[in-house]
């Protein structure tokens, strides 16, 4: 008898000695509990990863790939379109400009700013010990102005994009080289992070979505090699912003799973993915953008709320900032335009070049850089350049210097308005807690509220210290920011939380005016770089979680990719960290090149990353689902608090 044959032949012995124990208890009477059916486990879907597709809009740069490749296609998120008729007025968004520029004020303000960057410069010693030596932009312009280019070549061998077969649509670096001669629109459908909706053409919400849709199947289809017709069997990751709108990225995610046609999506904050790109459980995420900067406190995949804060300036402010000071320093390439999409181009890749943030680097310095235009000789120009190339990158730290006048500064996360496909959400909640509930979450709340600024004492005048600000995220409503932001709505529970201890009494009116009050000029204040990530440290529940803050500030993005820019933020943060941590804090550090990676592409790696955990499987949301339940999968599904 083989092995095998024995062991059937005593399972079959066994079964029938249970089967003779069962007879003996019904003869004596024993009540036995039912056992419930055996259910077998649901067989665990194994998705290959090559067929998820990770996608991270940002407002100047497209990165999107397969989940196992190496590095993301990435091109210029912009799009053009041909007009519909001819004689039609031609009409581009903005790139280096923006609103807020042109006020009579803005000027004083960029000369005050630059005056606060040249107190910081003069008030830092260099490594030996010795003050730097300011030099005049006078002394450069003496230089400059005399500067005649050199033709290198008498072509310059870059191209306008052919269009003389009269595509609807170019995307990328072809619709950059648009000639502008022709009847083209040139659209950038992410703006400061959010949806570009303005009341300008092609600014209304579905015809964003439609450039969306376009850009995205085009590099799909080109880049990726992927038939549109085959997306039902790919899956896609999308990243957004720490501070979104609920109304934009629902449209978006309506967009990919029913017009573009994935299976299946996941919806993830750019934060909480940079910490997975980067290895690190635990991470003060400030993103350095072209357009906005937004920092988060995360925490073993969790991004906290309270403390996430994004600011209206990046890479892009300081680009411009850099041109007003080349301009005082007589710039020799004077046919610069800020309205050029070309000329901007150059403008950030000098930046890329020139700029610093390394104090032992001072005096005067002759540069060199080429100008390549279609229609034009290539030519060489020389340029003496002093403290522009500090000055320019430490407007990240005196935002002032930008000379953005009445234009807000600074968003919070907002309380959903809520949505009539949801009506189950945080306002049924709240609305049908008892009283009993409502009245102990208010006390809790006021006593979060009663604990001191830290970081920013003196930046705020007037009542409400940031104390008050640090939670302001729980009591109001809308999803964040742009154009489509909503007013603040509070239900009771939160008008109370928002009180002081002592004064509960306050009518509800006047407390509402107040609250606004604090949020506007909170709002509207430019918060520096260093003053913001230790305002979100601050905001965090804990001093053990501030402390594994401070020991790693991760910065990603492209805006700080300056010459020096680690050591001098780590000298900003440890001068103006409150005294009381310093002593608690082992070693405060930053982090710019985790693992050695380029820090722009961290974030779109984190997703990737994100595709081949076991975890993640919980969290697709399938287009099924979405057809049927909508909105609701998002706060079911999301690894955040929808």
């Amino acid at each position: 008898m083989t092995q095998a044959e024995k062991e059937q032949e005593n399972g079959r012995e066994k079964e029938k000695e249970r089967d003779k124990e069962k007879e003996k208890e019904q003869q004596r009477g024993v009540k036995r509990p039912i056992a419930p059916p055996a259910i077998p486990d649901p067989l665990q879907e194994q998705i290959q990863s090559n067929f998820i597709v990770v996608i991270h809009p940002g407002s100047r740069t497209l990165r999107i790939g397969r989940a196992t490749d190496t590095l993301p296609v990435t091109i210029p998120h912009v799009i053009a379109r041909r007009h519909k008729q001819s004689g039609q007025p031609r009409y581009e968004d903005a790139w280096l400009l923006r609103e807020g520029l042109n006020k009579p004020e803005s000027n004083e303000q960029r000369q005050n700013g630059l005056k606060m960057v040249d107190q910081a410069i003069w008030s830092k010693k260099m490594s030996n010990g010795v003050r730097r030596t300011p030099v005049s932009a006078e002394q450069a312009r003496a230089y400059n102005c005399q500067i005649r280019p050199a033709v290198l070549d008498s072509s310059s061998r870059v191209k306008w994009t052919n269009t003389t077969h009269h595509p609807p649509h170019l995307v990328g670096e072809e619709a950059l080289y648009v000639n502008p001669s022709d009847c083209y629109n040139i659209h950038w459908p992410v703006v400061r992070g959010q949806l570009n909706v303005h009341a300008g053409p092609g600014g209304s919400l579905t015809a964003v979505l439609a450039d969306l849709e376009t850009i995205w199947s085009h590099v799909i289809q080109k880049h990726l090699e992927i038939p549109l017709k085959d997306l039902k069997y790919y899956r896609c990751i999308l990243l957004v912003p720490d501070i979104y709108n609920r109304q934009h990225i629902k449209e978006v995610v309506n967009m990919l799973l029913l017009n573009m046609g994935f299976s299946a999506i996941i919806v993830h904050q750019e934060s909480v993915c940079a910490t997975f790109g980067s290895g690190l459980s635990s991470a003060c995420v400030v993103d350095v953008g072209d357009q906005k900067t937004s920092l988060c406190c995360v925490e073993d995949g969790v991004s906290h709320r309270n403390s996430r804060l994004s600011l209206a300036y990046g890479g892009s402010d300081v680009t411009r900032t850099f041109f007003w000071l080349l301009q005082r320093a007589g710039f020799p390439y004077r046919d610069c335009q800020l309205s050029s999409r070309l000329d901007c181009q150059l403008l950030q890749h000098i930046k890329e070049t020139f700029c610093h943030l390394n104090q032992d680097i001072s005096g005067l310095q002759d540069h060199e850089f080429q100008t390549r235009f279609p229609e034009a000789p290539a030519f060489l120009y020389q340029v003496r350049l002093g403290d522009e190339k500090l000055q320019a990158p430490m407007g990240l730290f005196y935002p002032t210097t930008f000379g953005i006048i009445g234009q807000k500064m600074t968003s919070l996360q907002y309380r959903s308005q809520g949505d009539s496909e949801d009506p189950h959400d945080e306002h049924y909640l709240l609305s049908t807690q008892s009283k009993q509930d409502q009245s102990s979450k208010s006390a809790s709340d006021r006593k979060a509220f009663s604990r001191p600024g830290g970081a920013l004492d003196g930046d705020m005048s007037g009542q409400g210290g940031i104390g008050e600000l640090s939670d302001l995220p729980r009591g109001c409503g809308s999803g964040g920011g742009g154009a489509m932001q909503g007013e603040m709505e509070l239900g009771p529970a939160q008008g109370e939380c928002m009180m002081g201890v002592g004064e509960v009494e306050e009518p509800l009116s006047a407390h509402l005016s107040r609250k606004t009050a604090i949020m506007s000029q909170f709002e509207s204040k430019a918060l520096g770089l260093d003053k913001a990530i230790l305002h979100s440290i601050d905001c965090c529940a804990s001093d053990e979680t501030k402390r594994k803050m401070y020991s790693s500030i991760l910065v990603v993005g492209g805006g700080l990719m300056f010459h020096g820019a680690q050591e001098f933020l780590l000298h900003r943060i440890i001068n103006k960290m409150p005294p009381s941590f310093r002593r608690l804090v082992d070693n405060v550090e930053v982090i710019t090149r985790p693992k050695d990676m380029d820090p722009r592409l961290i974030s779109w790696k984190g997703g990737a990353v994100l595709a081949c955990l076991d975890t993640t499987q919980e969290m697709w949301i399938h287009q099924g689902e979405w057809q049927r339940f909508g909105v609701r999968m998002l706060r079911e599904r999301a690894a955040f608090v929808w």
